[in-house]
C-alpha cells in the first residue's frame, strides 16, 4: 500500500518502550527527547511496538504516545510496529489511523499485525484460535476502509452495513503500510499489497524473506507499479568510545530488556521462543545486537544489511536501562557514519 519510492539505504528507530527502571513519566519524556534528536539528525521514522500487561511495553496505546511525538517533531515519520488488529475493532483502528495521519501532517507509517504472544490477547478475551481470523478480517476491512466512501463487510467476526466513512487519512490514497515478516512463506501477502516489511533474525535468514518478497512482487499482475517498499532489518545498536565501553553498556541493558521480555512467559509458564538469545553473548552471536565503536558498528551493520538484502535499518537505540545519553550518542554516530536521511 506504500506510495513512495525508496531508492537509497535509510535508517529509522524501533522501540518497545520497555521498562528502564525509572518513573514512567520520566521514561516517556526521555523517549520524546530521543525522538526530537533523531528528527534533527534526519532519521526516517519512529516505529513503536504495542504490548499489554507487561514491562516489555510501556506503550499499550502506541498511537497515543505517537501523537505526542508528532507534536515534538517536524520531519520524523511515525507509526505503530505493529497495531495489534486482533485486539482492535477495525473501524476504531481506521479512525485512529486517520486522526494520527492528520495530526502528524501526513507522516503516518501504519504497521499492522496479529500479536505474537497469546497471553496478551487472552487478557482481552481473544483466544489463540480466534486471533488469526480476527486479524485476517480486520486487516481486510482496514484496506477497504482506506478507499473511503461507505463500508460494507460480512465476516465471521465483523459485519458492517453501509457505514459512512466521514474521516479519511491525510495521505492519499492511504498511508504506507508495514507488516512484520519473519518467514519466507509470509512475505507474499505483504508483497501483494505493496507493504513495507520489517524482519528480525540472522541476516542469512532474513535474506530468505527479502528474496521471497522480491520474487512475489516480480510476478504481481500490476506490472506498472514502480514503487520500491522498504525491506527492514531490526538490530539493537549501542555505540561507545571503545569496544569494552559499548559492550558494558549493551550487556547490562540487554539483561534488563530480556527480563522484561520474559515476564509474561514466566508468569504463564510458557517456554520462551527458541530463537530468543538468553545471554548478551548469544544476542551478539545471533546478530540481534550490535555493539562497538563507530568504525566497527558501521562495518557490521552495512554487512548485515547487504547479506539480508535489506534497504532499511530499524535501529533499536533505547532498550533496557540504557541511559538517554548513550542512546543519543549512538544516534549521532549512526547518522555520522552512514548518512541516514529523509527522502
Amino acid at each position: 500500500m506504500t506510495t513512495t519510492q525508496h531508492s537509497k539505504l535509510a535508517f529509522g528507530i524501533f522501540d518497545h518502550l520497555d521498562a528502564d527502571g525509572h518513573d514512567v513519566a520520566k521514561q516517556y519524556n526521555d523517549r520524546l527527547l530521543l525522538a526530537e534528536a533523531c528528527d534533527r539528525l534526519g532519521f526516517y521514522a519512529y516505529h513503536l511496538a504495542e504490548h499489554h500487561c507487561t514491562p516489555h511495553g510501556r506503550s499499550p496505546a502506541p498511537n497515543l504516545f505517537l501523537s505526542s511525538v508528532a507534536q515534538r517533531t517536524t520531519h520524523l515519520r511515525i507509526g505503530p510496529m505493529v497495531m495489534l488488529l486482533s485486539l482492535h475493532h477495525p473501524l476504531r483502528a481506521f479512525e485512529e489511523a486517520c486522526m494520527l495521519d492528520h495530526l502528524s501532517g501526513g507522516r503516518l507509517e501504519l504497521g499492522i499485525g496479529r500479536g505474537s504472544l497469546p497471553a496478551e490477547l487472552s487478557y482481552f478475551g481473544v483466544s489463540a484460535d480466534a486471533a488469526p481470523g480476527r486479524y485476517a478480517e480486520a486487516s481486510e476491512i482496514l484496506v477497504k476502509a482506506m478507499q473511503g466512501g461507505s463500508l460494507c463487510y460480512e465476516g465471521d467476526h465483523f459485519q458492517f452495513d453501509d457505514v459512512p466513512l466521514t474521516l479519511t487519512p491525510h495521505q492519499r490514497p492511504h498511508p504506507p503500510t508495514w507488516i512484520a515478516v519473519n518467514r519466507p512463506e509470509s512475505a507474499g501477502w505483504a508483497a501483494e499489497i505493496g507493504a513495507n516489511i520489517a524482519s528480525i533474525g540472522p541476516s542469512s535468514s532474513v535474506r530468505k524473506v527479502t528474496d521471497a518478497y522480491r520474487s512475489r512482487r516480480e510476478i504481481r499482475s500490476d506490472t506498472n507499479d514502480q514503487s520500491s517498499p522498504f525491506l527492514g532489518l531490526l538490530r539493537m545498536v549501542v555505540a561507545g568510545n571503545s569496544e569494552a565501553d559499548a559492550y558494558s553498556l549493551a550487556a547490562s541493558a540487554y539483561d534488563r530488556w530480556l527480563k522484561s521480555f520474559k515476564f509474561l512467559y514466566e508468569r504463564n509458564n510458557i517456554p520462551t521462543p527458541p530463537n530468543l538469545p538468553l545471554t548478551f553473548d548469544a544476542a551478539i552471536e545471533s546478530e540481534l545486537c550490535v555493539a562497538g565503536t563507530a568504525a566497527s558498528i558501521q562495518q557490521t551493520l552495512l554487512s548485515h544489511l547487504e547479506e539480508a538484502g535489506a534497504n532499511y535499518l530499524l535501529c533499536q537505540l533505547a532498550f533496557g536501562d540504557l541511559p538517554l545519553e548513550a542512546s543519543l550518542n549512538t544516534a549521532i554516530i549512526i547518522r555520522s557514519i552512514v548518512g541516514a536521511g529523509r527522502r
